[in-house]
């Protein structure tokens, strides 16, 4: 583990030779995703259990800080619809001020997380738990939106999978077909506004104007929340509102709060603090990815991952004391960020400026969004966050690949996500452990006579002393240590001073189980008389069996062992 105070945000060298070209497309894309943004923000903390502003506020304050301090060039940062889930149980189970709590503490995770150089072991979460956990993610969010979307009266949603559908069951009767046909139509707009100034869509040939094309550069997101709130408000459909529910967002600044702390508290949040954290790293670091992958832009580096991770962490210790959410990287924001031509970070704060000036200019606008218009937003982004495809494919892949994915997925939906998580990480590792012991062999050898003047066994072939030869195949560690049993087997009921030879030019690894293992060849050969050499070994397995004295206890009984 390395421990590096290095702390150098991209900004610093993506502002080396900035141009004014590339100032007024970052501005660009800043704007569009700002705009992108404010329904997004709004339906995440609505979700979350969380008051409109909450939501707002994390996308403008965190979105700033994750561009300015972060390690990518393009990343947009906010609250994030794989948090609903676990925000909603954190504030039913904790209460707000708590979750205000365990998401500041999981920012300082992050920022160590990045001081030592921890980034890349995000890497080593298995895609199939990342898949897993990322459907059944989507599953609750879009479970957690019907309500909104049938406008069901229910006064506050369960937190676990059973009892929302039984709550749902049970209150079906006060279904609003107001709330319902505003749901569906922002769907259906979401689904059809991209695809109507498609080169060859009918209105393009219909219209005949290129300038028609520029309507598509209007986000779907806000052309949905604008025509629908105001087609509910013009015919004053029955349904509920921002207004209705929260009385509005405020318009004004957020007042910095220090929420009530103590290491009681702190000692009881260490599971959802800890979920936060894992949750928001391998958000982020897989968003970088994506970013890394679309970007097509020439000054486009590749992210830093323990910069983005400090910078990730950085806003998530921050936010909580203006009434925030926890943060990470979003995808949808980040690619439409890149689609809209970002060069740089400075997209990003723009992002969130605009946000800002929306929101301290347009508050009260927000009164007449209905609930079952971000709902509509919501199950969009549910179905487009999800991997369906991913379970049509298992068909394709191993019984472990399967078995991970479906474990988590369905203890995701089931349970939660730590729980999930979890288990599904200790399964990873014990299948891993069990399909690295069955690739270990030890094959036996025909039997060769010595020849005289060998380099390697001279001393065998001046006695004449019989020689038995398995080569090693694979790792040999704890789970496929029990494989060396049959070489002892054969010792103790060879000939009396037969030697034995451990070819190792295919034992690409060995721990310390193995190691032993190792140890109980020899004891079983030096019992019966004979020698024990370990050859062609490689250069980890070398370097244990050095360290560890055995290689001079091979050499003491006249053994060998080789480096090639």
């Amino acid at each position: 583990m390395q421990f590096s105070t290095a702390f150098r945000p991209r900004l610093i060298d993506a502002l080396r030779g900035y141009t004014k070209s590339r100032w007024l497309a970052d501005v660009g894309a800043g704007v569009t995703v700002g705009i992108v943004a404010l329904p997004l923000a709004m339906a995440f903390a609505i979700a979350s259990g969380l008051k409109p502003e909450a939501g707002l506020w994390t996308a403008i304050i965190a979105g700033f800080l994750i561009s300015a301090l972060g390690g990518t060039n393009a990343q947009i940062g906010g609250p994030a619809g794989a948090f609903i889930v676990i925000v909603y149980g954190i504030v039913e189970r904790y209460g707000v001020a708590n979750l205000l709590i365990s998401t500041a503490c999981a920012g300082i995770i992050l920022v160590l997380l990045g001081l030592f150089r921890l980034g890349t072991l995000v890497r080593f979460v298995p895609v199939s738990i990342v898949i897993g956990f990322t459907n059944g993610i989507a599953v609750l969010i879009a479970l957690s939106q019907v309500k909104d979307w049938l406008g069901l009266s229910i006064d506050r949603m369960p937190g676990n999978f059973f009892s929302q559908v039984s709550a749902l069951a049970r209150h079906i009767d006060t279904f609003n077909p107001y709330a319902f046909g505003l749901g569906l139509a922002c769907v259906a707009l979401l689904v059809i506004w991209p695809r109507l100034f498609l080169k060859d869509s009918p209105v393009i040939r219909l219209l005949e104007g290129h300038k028609v094309r520029q309507f598509a550069r209007v986000p779907a997101p806000v052309v949905a929340l604008v025509v629908l709130s105001l087609l509910a408000w013009a015919f004053s459909f029955p349904v509920e509102t921002i207004g209705s529910r929260f009385g509005g967002i405020p318009q004004g600044l957020p007042v910095f709060a220090l929420p009530a702390f103590s290491w009681e508290t702190v000692r009881l949040l260490v599971t959802p603090t800890l979920t936060i954290a894992l949750l928001g790293a391998i958000e982020s670091l897989l968003c970088a990815r994506v970013a890394d992958q679309l970007a097509t832009d020439p000054h486009h580096k590749k992210h830093d991952p323990n910069q983005e991770l400090m910078a990730q962490g950085a806003a998530n210790m921050i936010v909580p004391f203006f009434g925030g959410m926890p943060a990470t990287g979003t995808i949808a924001r980040t690619v439409t960020n890149i689609r809209s031509g970002a060069t740089s970070p400075v997209a990003g704060m723009v992002h969130a400026a605009t946000l800002a000036i929306i929101v301290l200019v347009g508050a009260p606008l927000a009164l007449h969004i209905p609930l079952a218009v971000l709902a509509g937003i919501l199950l969009f982004v549910a179905w487009n966050m999800g991997e369906w495809h991913e379970f049509v494919r298992l068909k394709r892949f191993s019984n472990h690949y399967r078995l991970l994915m479906l474990s988590t997925f369905f203890l995701t939906v089931v349970f939660d996500l730590t729980v999930a998580v979890e288990v599904g990480l200790f399964m990873a590792c014990a299948l891993f452990v069990r399909r690295m012991s069955g690739l270990f062999r030890a094959v036996r050898q025909p039997d060769v006579a010595p020849t005289p003047g060998a380099d390697l066994f001279a001393q065998v072939a001046a006695t004449a002393r019989p020689v038995a030869t398995w080569r090693l195949h694979g790792a040999l560690f704890f789970g496929a240590a029990a494989k060396i049993d049959p070489i002892i087997q054969a010792v103790e009921t060879g000939p009396p001073g037969m030697d034995v030879e451990l070819d190792a030019c295919e034992l690409v690894a060995l721990d310390t189980t193995g190691l032993d293992a190792l140890e109980q060849i020899l004891k079983a050969v030096a019992a019966r008389g004979g020698r024990l050499s370990v050859t062609h070994l490689h250069e980890q397995p070398r370097s244990l069996i050095e360290r560890s004295g055995f290689a001079d206890r091979l050499a003491a009984q006249g053994g060998a062992s080789v480096d090639v």
